[in-house]
């Protein structure tokens, strides 16, 4: 519509939606503010889109995850080779390694005596330039929302002036860097323009699920992410375990534990959130003293504990796992979940003759150990076993850092997400043999794929912020356990989870747990297809499903791209405990205005390294999908709202010039 010449048609519709231009008009009240927010939002549509960066299953490995940010999975490097063509490979390395830890660098330079006037002048020069390269994908506003206060004008300054080009600014810049050398303010100042480079280089970012378990670190992965504005989560099978075990649900709790036990990573609960194990180590102490406990060895790196250690830790393990399999028997029960019934088997075992009956066979037990179970009421908790599960209950409710970190995952996340064509969602839709989506029954009423998927996600935003005990907040509290491993959640889709059989059965074939009939179909592009069309993106041609959750097993030769390059599973083993399995530590999607890359990455040594060798990740990158034009902002998700704004906005412009509005 020209705003000059507005038919009788269009000043009509503008009358319709009066009370709607009035309000617009508070923010722009005269035509000269709406039509320069015209001119302005025009032109961000012709930027190029910003890049997102794609994790999957950081397994609480922090310091490669805060390795991978730093970097940009390996994009800052490349920068800093393609347009400092000067600079050798240690001068590379010296240069990155400043910009990925500025603080650590900083002061190995001062120790070494090389920070010198003339140092801190081309140093500047250089992140100078590589500021205003990370930047031209923004507008000046954008950018400045990146800079912190304190140096925000000194920045703004030397961006927006080519001083390498300019000789009249020259003394200038040099009077910037001597000034602040003199103050004492210049290596605060570098390590600020070293982290707006990190951030400008990374526009959104996506954690396709599980950021707890494994690895020490989650709650530290949880904090670098708060420093980042632009992100989103799709919740994985763990991250749901986490949020029931915060919602007080008494079989997460005890999961959470046991896993955490498992690979002797108590770092997260006792010093991350100041959950008190100690009772439940005195309790393993006194009941299984004289236990070796030698089904429950955690696993762990050589020499991480000593002899003494790892054996509490087993003992802690089993003392866990035997509270785990009573509590969930009673949430079971209350639920009526007759699918799940199968998974107690407690009450199968034979504690005479040492052996279990499952489905319908005889199995010898590997231990028969067990001091607190009563074999004719197997599921029934102790007095000590209640007061350590209801102890740790109190200690995850009343966790301030815990909670506060469970609500950024609420606030943040969700269960699947579409964002520019792609559909994120972090393991797997249930499907039928035929190769359908399933229909789930959700207390009386049925749901399918995305109708089931937005109904999960109520729930449990439900069981965690419903602090009443109602019939539907306690359902909901209860459902996020199912979550976890029950076979028709899309965040498990396996017909079980055998914890009691891998502890306690000697037959590997009872251990297996065989995956949904989703994994049979979906390699079949036009399977893809449906499934995108069914979440509301029409245009397949551009779109791609994005998952994690399933290891990629590249090291026997396993593709992260599948489907004709409609599916990216993008989880290639952050964990250490994966390594062994993948043959790499993990892979990361970048999605630019160029197209799509997938990184490969090595394993990452430590932060120690990284700082005082240099030693970067080893990523090697493949092109997923190669766009044949620059993609630009106007071609996003975003750019259909700036497109909106924009119509609005003229529509306010025409009713300014025909007096609907004064």
């Amino acid at each position: 519509m020209n705003t000059k010449d507005c038919c009788s048609e269009d000043i009509q519709r503008l009358k319709e939606n009066e009370k709607y231009l009035e309000l617009l008009s508070t923010k722009f009240p005269t035509i000269a503010k709406a039509a320069t927010e015209i001119i302005n939002l025009q032109a961000i549509l012709n930027l190029p889109k910003g890049t997102e960066h794609f994790l999957a299953d950081i397994h609480g490995e922090d310091e490669a995850f805060q390795h991978v940010l730093r970097n940009a999975s390996g994009v800052i490097k490349t920068k800093v080779v393609e347009n400092f063509t000067d600079l050798d490979e240690d001068q590379v390395r010296e240069l990155c390694t400043l910009i990925y830890y500025p603080e650590d660098k900083l002061k190995l330079n001062r120790d070494a005596g090389l920070l010198t006037a003339q140092w801190y002048k081309e140093t500047l020069r250089m992140l100078v330039r590589l500021t205003r390269i990370s930047s031209s994908k923004y507008t000046r506003s954008k950018t400045r929302k990146f800079l912190p206060l304190d140096f925000r004008y000194i920045i703004e300054e030397m961006l927006h002036e080519s001083i390498d080009s300019n000789a009249n600014r020259g003394d200038y810049y040099n009077a910037i860097v001597d000034t602040m050398i003199h103050i004492d303010r210049v290596d605060e100042f570098i390590a600020v323009i070293c982290r707006v480079i990190q951030h400008l280089t990374i526009d959104k970012l996506h954690i396709v699920g599980d950021i707890y378990d494994r690895g020490p670190g989650a709650h530290k992965i949880i904090e670098t992410l708060k420093t980042y504005e632009n992100y989103d989560i799709q919740w994985g099978n763990h991250d749901i375990l986490w949020m029931g075990a915060a919602c007080g649900n008494l079989a997460c709790i005890a999961n959470v534990v046991r896993i955490s036990t498992r690979y002797a990573n108590l770092e997260t609960i006792e010093d991350g959130y100041g959950i008190n194990l100690l009772p439940l180590a005195r309790f393993a102490m006194e009941y299984y003293k004289n236990d070796d406990c030698s089904c429950f060895k955690p696993r762990c790196e050589p020499g991480v504990y000593n002899e003494k250690d790892t054996r509490l830790i087993a003992q802690m393990h089993k003392a866990i796992s035997v509270i785990q399999f009573k509590v969930e028997s009673e949430l079971i029960l209350r639920n009526h979940n007759d699918d799940m019934g199968e998974r107690n088997l407690l009450h199968k075992v034979d504690f005479e003759k040492g052996v279990v009956e499952i489905n319908g066979k005889l199995h010898e037990m590997l231990d028969m150990n067990f001091p607190t179970i009563d074999p004719k009421n197997p599921y029934e908790l102790t007095s000590e076993e209640k007061r350590i599960i209801t102890r740790l209950q109190e200690s995850f409710l009343n966790s301030d850092k815990l909670q506060s970190h469970i609500n950024e995952l609420y606030k943040k996340g969700s269960l699947y997400l579409k964002f520019n064509s792609n559909l994120l969602y972090h393991a797997s839709i249930p499907f039928t043999e035929d190769g359908e989506m399933k229909t789930v029954k959700i207390e009386d009423e049925w749901y399918r794929g995305k109708r089931l998927f937005d109904k999960i996600d109520s729930l449990a935003r439900t069981a965690f912020y419903s602090k009443d005990n109602t019939v539907d907040a306690i359902f909901a509290k209860d459902y996020m356990w199912y979550l976890w491993c029950g076979e028709d959640s899309p965040l498990f889709n396996k017909d079980k989870m055998a914890t009691f059989e891998r502890y306690f059965v000697a037959d590997k074939a009872t251990h297996k747990e065989n995956k949904g009939a989703y994994y049979k179909f979906i390699d079949n592009p036009d399977v893809c297809d449906m499934v995108l069309k069914h979440f509301g993106i029409m245009d397949t041609s551009i779109s791609h499903i994005i998952n994690g959750h399933v290891p990629v097993k590249t090291i026997k030769g396993e593709k992260p791209v599948k489907a004709n390059g409609k599916l990216l599973v993008i989880d290639g083993g952050f964990s250490r405990a994966y390594h062994n399995e993948t043959g790499i530590a993990g892979y990361t999607l970048v999605y630019n205005s160029f197209g799509m890359q997938i990184m490969q990455h090595d394993p990452f040594d430590s932060t120690t390294d990284a700082i005082n060798k240099g030693s970067d990740i080893k990523s090697s990158k493949f092109l997923v999908e190669e766009s044949s034009y620059r993609v630009k902002v106007a071609d996003t998700d975003m750019g259909l709202q700036l497109k909106t704004q924009i119509k609005d906005l003229e529509d306010l412009l025409c009713a300014y010039r025909y007096g609907i509005i004064n």
